[in-house]
């Protein structure tokens, strides 16, 4: 389960982001490729920017039951 102490700080600011468990293994891209951007020098990949509306956030939240490092949360509102 991903944890926001381990939240990395590339990440757009809002309710998701990826956290320092991330494998780099770009499941998320293939799920919400708008959402998500590669760190070269990390190896991992961060949300590039926060969902709009509802179909983009269903969006994420299918990046986010996809991701099989479970590095992907979302702050309870």
């Amino acid at each position: 389960m991903a944890s926001e102490k381990r939240r990395l700080p590339m990440n757009a600011e809002g309710p998701f982001f990826v956290d320092s468990e991330c494998t780099d293994c770009e499941n998320c891209r293939g799920v919400a490729p708008d959402f998500f951007r590669h760190d070269e020098e990390r190896e991992v990949h961060y949300i590039c920017r926060q969902p709009a509306n509802e179909d983009e956030e269903e969006m994420l939240l299918q990046a986010l039951e996809f991701c099989p490092a479970e590095a992907i949360g979302r702050v309870a509102a």
